[in-house]
């Protein structure tokens, strides 16, 4: 599993399909959104859309 560098996005692509930008292997924390309208967390990250997302990466 691989995170993108910049939205945080978790994929198992090279690059990330939301929103083209390179991805990592190196990342910590698994956040997973369903709602991101309601999510505190998710607003504070800036996600706008439902997934799977790194916690940080580097």
């Amino acid at each position: 599993m691989r995170a993108c560098k910049v939205c945080h996005r978790l994929t198992e692509d090279e690059v990330c399909g939301l929103c083209n930008s390179p991805t990592t292997q190196y990342w910590s924390g698994y956040l997973a959104v369903l709602n991101p309208e309601q999510s505190e967390i998710a607003k504070r990250m800036d996600i706008k859309s439902p997934g799977q997302y790194a916690l940080k990466a580097r």
